[in-house]
């Protein structure tokens, strides 16, 4: 079913650059877009994860690099029956997190700084399950795929734009019409793709996810800050490149707040209620121990979590001053 799927993706996206083509260079155009869209598919089956990758600045680290963080994703790629995926962090402050690859074999989990210096051991884990989730169900691919073939659109018509759009051109009937068209219509038609495919597939990652961890909880306390985060602190590369929003666990853009026609994320606050809603047929969510519990996390020592008034207890990491499940002294649990 995925790969039906992500087939389905790759013709609507397909589409969508064709008609591109057609609107700036006619005839011309659109066999020059199918060309191109052709080259771009396969390309980004194979490429997409690592330019995201680098456009991030993301970088790869192991056990050595950093113990607690890699160690939680382990434990949570066995439960959730998958190979070990590469670990990435990114120098980012605003609290996120995404993963991407064109399968389970060859997946990478990314998470900012900001993040992994802002939310507790255990909701960290939530955080990771979610993305693990859509490892599983191999939205990676697809995700990555559309956010490279939205860009691309936008750099299509922004090139039409700047280097003639046609307007001369007798196989053109709309000139300099069609780039305006490919200009204004173009962004929104791929983001309603991007929206159709990840509404949905955040809810059943949160879902999934939360079957991974063992505890929604984990994962609703987690974007209750997320949320509140993400549209405080700024993430440039995300506003330069907003094509990938979809991609990450909540909306990085300002302005993204709302569950809108145009939102790539559904509300925080439906998925937290949803998430709170299914901790009633989980045992272990009212259960207090953690399989970090007690440790110490990346050379950082953490206190008790808040409590919660849903009963979740958070993790204990055996520190020496209560700091809410924040990190006392170093930065983060990534070395």
């Amino acid at each position: 079913m995925s790969y039906l799927r992500t087939a389905i993706l790759l013709a609507g996206m397909t589409a969508l650059f064709i008609g591109a083509g057609y609107l700036i260079g006619g005839q011309g155009g659109i066999a020059i877009a199918l060309m191109a869209a052709l080259a771009m598919n396969v390309f980004a089956y194979w490429n997409s994860d690592k330019m995201v990758l680098s456009m991030y600045g993301a970088r790869q680290v192991g056990a050595h690099d950093a113990p607690e963080f890699h160690a939680i994703v382990a434990r949570l790629a066995r439960n959730a029956g998958l190979p070990m995926p590469k670990v990435y962090v990114m120098d980012n402050p605003q609290p996120n997190a995404f993963a991407t690859g064109r399968n389970p074999e060859n997946a990478a989990v990314a998470a900012t700084t900001g993040l992994l210096s802002s939310l507790s051991a255990n909701e960290i884990a939530g955080v990771m399950a979610h993305e693990l989730a859509h490892v599983r169900a191999r939205d990676t691919l697809t995700m990555t795929i559309t956010a490279t073939i939205a860009g691309a659109l936008s750099m299509l018509a922004n090139f039409a734009f700047f280097f003639g759009g046609g307007s001369q051109n007798r196989n053109n009937p709309f000139g300099v019409v069609g780039v305006i068209l490919v200009m204004i219509l173009g962004p929104i038609a791929a983001m309603v793709v991007q929206m159709a495919i990840s509404r949905t597939r955040e809810y059943e990652a949160d879902r999934v996810g939360a079957e991974i961890s063992g505890h929604p909880l984990w994962l609703a306390s987690a974007l209750e800050k997320l949320h509140g985060a993400a549209h405080r602190v700024d993430n440039p590369i995300a506003e330069d490149h907003p094509a990938t929003a979809h991609l990450f666990i909540v909306n990085p853009l300002h302005g993204g707040t709302m569950d809108s026609l145009f939102s790539t994320h559904p509300s925080t606050e439906n998925r937290v209620r949803r998430l709170r809603e299914m901790s009633g047929n989980f045992p272990t969510a009212k259960t207090s121990t953690s399989p970090w519990e007690g440790r110490r996390h990346g050379g950082t020592e953490y206190e008790n979590g808040d409590e919660h008034d849903n009963g979740d207890e958070y993790d204990n990491y055996g520190g020496g001053n209560h700091g809410g499940g924040r990190p006392s002294g170093r930065t983060g649990p990534w070395g």
